[in-house]
């Protein structure tokens, strides 16, 4: 079993890819980086990753994390972060990633912050 499970959803404009799992060097980041980039082959650049589900992410998690943010960023879309757990909000927090990312708490409020 992957231990990264992506459900895909769209909410207007915005795809959302509710995970669950980890995040850790080898598969769940790899599932990561194939589901962002076929995103964004389809056109699809407003996405809202929701990590609710989402129990461990490792340093090569928060590497693809950053990379799939660059990815989206180069070609003019966006990407938020949402339902981050405690954990891997204090994570960001250290890494000084939490500025860089916009983070919510409430898909809709998310969602409405979409250009």
């Amino acid at each position: 079993m992957a231990e990264l499970n992506i459900r895909e959803r769209q909410a207007g404009d915005v795809t959302v890819l509710d995970m669950d799992g980890r995040i850790t060097i080898g598969e769940g980041s790899v599932a990561l980086r194939s589901a962002i980039r076929r995103l964004l082959e389809e056109g699809k650049k407003k996405i809202l990753l929701n990590l609710a589900g989402v129990g461990y992410i490792d340093s090569s998690g928060i590497g693809e994390l950053v990379s799939s943010y660059t990815a989206i960023n180069k070609e003019g879309g966006q990407l938020k972060l949402l339902s981050l757990t405690q954990k891997l909000q204090d994570l960001l927090t250290i890494t000084k990633l939490l500025t860089v990312f916009d983070a919510y708490d409430e898909e809709a409020e998310a969602l409405s912050n979409f250009k």
